[in-house]
């Protein structure tokens, strides 16, 4: 597909160590002028879904400031964009859960709200687990949760958990697993 758009000006907004924010002139398809408010984030979005053996997943809970309440997701963070994503998943891995996996699969590319932003996001399998010690960051006052696979799932079937990475990543590795392809 061809691209409809046509930019006129972009202007930064505001900048920090993790987003910029544009505020672009446009032409939209239809040829009228408008404009177009893009977030761009410095980092690619990590999500890890560690699975046992006996098909547990790890989360890990904190409050997120941004919303205002408290999160359950899977373990996540920020990788730079010039980074291999799978090192910055087993980076963020050890951090938050202090696992160690020995395989490790590439499950999903994910686009996080592609109407604003141009954050990329990647979710990986981990198995062949070991414990070890957690490495939290400053910022981070997390809680630990082991459960089983399904009742992960049942907890986004119940909305107690929403981040958009964490859904897709489990919702996809929970249909791998019920088609026997895990």
């Amino acid at each position: 597909m061809e691209n409809n758009w046509t930019t006129l000006s972009i202007k930064k907004i505001y900048d920090n160590p993790w987003i910029t924010v544009e505020e672009d002139k446009v032409l939209n398809p239809s040829g009228n002028e408008g404009i177009y408010g893009r977030v761009h984030f410095k980092n690619k979005a990590i999500g890890i879904i560690p699975l046992d053996e006996n098909y547990n997943t790890w989360l890990v809970g904190q409050w997120r400031y941004s919303l205002g309440e408290y999160s359950w997701e899977i373990p996540m963070g920020g990788g730079p964009l010039e980074i291999d994503p799978l090192d910055s998943a087993k980076r963020e891995l050890k951090e938050e859960t202090g696992l160690i996996a020995d395989k490790w699969q590439n499950v999903m590319r994910i686009h996080t709200s592609n109407s604003v932003t141009d954050e990329e996001g990647f979710v990986f399998l981990a198995q062949g687990l070991t414990q070890g010690e957690t490495e939290f960051e400053e910022t981070e006052d997390l809680q630990i949760k082991k459960l089983p696979l399904k009742e992960a799932i049942e907890m986004i079937m119940n909305d107690q958990l929403t981040d958009s990475i964490s859904v897709a990543g489990l919702l996809k590795v929970h249909i791998l697993v019920e088609s026997g392809k895990l």
